[in-house]
């Protein structure tokens, strides 16, 4: 139609390097990591950045998982199928080293921090595919606390062969694992779930062998090769390694029931799945399931922070792109002094995101648990709660392109609550961190040594460090009720002093003081962009530096 003149639309936001053009990620390597493997990192950005895989995400979520339940014939299947899409995603995934290729790495390698950025880079891409690459990484950890179970299971986890069909671990090069903890009658209180588990010897796996019987509420990625399950014996909750199909090439007892109609992380089944007769070896001891299995609870809330600072930092991005090619008013969005307030703003957010993810990548690298028990705690209920709001002032940044699923700020919008409710909702993790407070001291002992080490370059950071820890040590001797009831504020005042120590060390001086006068000096209103104006006259320079 001769009327119809396309201007003043935004360009698609294809062909860029996601790692190279993300300076936190690149400075955290720099500080942190192994130059060796700096080019693989800019390889994975650049194909994170194409067309080609910009395309699989939609696709992956647009085409969810279908279940078959059954044969034409009537034999059970309790198989998913998956879009291409997906699959293609896995494998670059895969390929990348971002399963379990880390814990078979030597000490001092940096792998978990390589790890972790490319994880963080690759999830921008699309995030349910993510699910199964976390928990394979997370798995190993558990595993390796039994060396017959991680003689089997480790080295395929850890392998960058992708191999989807179900078949005996021994005849693959490469396996996925998943995990099935909560139940229908009690979510994330798992001392209430019912699935029984028999020892039954001489069964067709490696280990002591039981028998499972129950129901797993949710179940993600459910063709998975490997799951670590709980389940109860005489001695209480214990954890199980149960896989899909037994050393004979028969499929282990695991009916799908349906998968989950979900709000957001389409791509990702998440199924109800019927254990009858189930084989599983156990893994730990009886009765210390909950024990056995923390290891891999802690790793994949470590992806969760991951995971939200990679929705964050794909929402600023095309925020960013966006503004600095749609003009309004005469004027491009970016250079208008409002919109740039709120561009300023999410770039603090999303920076001290990152940061702090990575640095919780590299406790995992140094071995320092006593940090990491608290912090990751911290960091996923903070990073991952302020995820949504976030994304949703990019979203706006848009106007009604945004809210057009084509744009890719409605997909992040959908998927950016998802973290603050995996791996333990808000409160469980607030609670979590009480219980780490308040029962073992060398956690709070390892937060508080990295807190000093920002002491003295911020008159406004020392006083809230003061207040934070004033907060932390009252509720060792103050009334458990009132330290459950007042359980968020403490996190939150934690978690902003962990981000703004990291910030002042680690950030240039107009990052670090516009972080600092906003989140604990006051500076700031209850939204985005309500920085003071003297703030965001660096604005142009943050911005420029988050997106260059």
């Amino acid at each position: 139609m001769a009327t119809h003149v396309v201007t003043n639309q935004v360009p698609a936001l294809t062909a860029y390097d996601l790692f190279g053009r993300d300076a936190v990620l690149v400075e955290a390597m720099d500080r942190w990591g192994d130059p060796g493997d700096l080019g693989g990192l800019h390889d994975l950005g650049q194909r994170a950045g194409s067309a080609q895989a910009m395309e699989w995400g939609d696709q992956a979520d647009r085409n969810v998982p279908r279940l078959r339940t059954h044969a034409p014939s009537g034999e059970r299947l309790d198989d998913v199928e998956f879009h291409p899409a997906w699959h293609s995603l896995v494998e670059v995934a895969v390929g990348a080293g971002l399963t379990a290729e880390p814990w078979t790495r030597p000490a001092g390698s940096a792998a978990h921090l390589r790890r972790a950025v490319g994880f963080l880079v690759w999830s921008q891409v699309e995030a349910g595919h993510g699910c199964p690459v976390s928990m394979t990484y997370a798995a190993a950890p558990a595993l390796l606390t039994d060396p017959t179970l991680a003689a089997v299971w480790v080295p395929k986890l850890a392998s960058r062969d992708y191999e989807p069909a179900l078949r005996p671990v021994g005849a693959k090069r490469g396996a996925l694992s998943g995990m099935g903890m909560t139940e229908k009658q009690g979510g994330s209180d798992i001392r209430s779930n019912t699935t029984q588990a028999f020892a039954t010897p001489g069964g067709p796996l490696p280990g002591e062998t039981y028998r499972l019987t129950g129901h797993k509420w949710f179940c993600s990625a459910p063709m998975s090769d490997v799951f670590l399950m709980l389940a109860l014996t005489p001695a209480g909750v214990t954890c199980f390694v149960v896989p899909r199909v037994l050393e004979d090439g028969t499929r282990n007892p695991f009916a799908l029931q349906r998968l989950k109609d979900k709000l957001g992380n389409r791509s990702n089944a998440s199924s109800e799945v019927e254990l009858d007769g189930t084989w599983g070896s156990r893994l730990g001891e009886e009765g210390r399931g909950v024990r056995t299995i923390i290891d891999m609870v802690s790793a994949t809330r470590l992806d969760c922070v991951l995971g939200s600072a990679a929705t964050m930092r794909q929402a600023l991005v095309r925020a960013v792109h966006h503004t600095r090619h749609r003009s309004a008013f005469g004027h491009l969005l970016v250079d208008q002094p409002l919109m740039r307030n709120v561009l300023t703003d999410l770039v603090l957010e999303s920076e001290a995101a990152t940061l702090l993810a990575t640095r919780l990548a590299h406790a995992v690298d140094e071995g320092d648990t006593a940090f990491s028990r608290l912090a990751v705690a911290v960091g996923k209920y903070w990073v991952c709660k302020r995820t949504a709001p976030m994304v949703a002032e990019a979203l706006e940044c848009l106007g009604g392109n945004g809210y057009v699923e084509e744009n890719g700020l409605a997909r992040l919008y959908r998927e950016a609550p998802l973290n603050s409710i995996w791996e333990g909702s808000g409160n469980v993790n607030a609670l979590d961190v009480l219980r780490a407070v308040t029962r073992e001291p060398q956690a709070l002992d390892a937060f508080e040594k990295e807190l000093t080490l920002a002491r003295g370059l911020d008159r406004r950071l020392d006083e809230a460090i003061d207040g934070a820890m004033t907060q932390a040590h009252g509720v060792l001797t103050g009334d458990a009720v009132a330290a459950q009831a007042g359980a968020r504020r403490l996190v939150e005042a934690l978690a902003l002093v962990l981000q703004a120590s990291l910030v002042v060390r680690y950030c240039p001086a107009p990052v670090a003081e516009a972080f600092v006068a906003s989140r604990l000096g006051g500076a700031k209103g209850q939204t985005f962009g309500t920085l003071p104006p003297d703030l965001v006259g660096a604005g142009g320079a943050i911005i420029d530096r988050a997106f260059a």
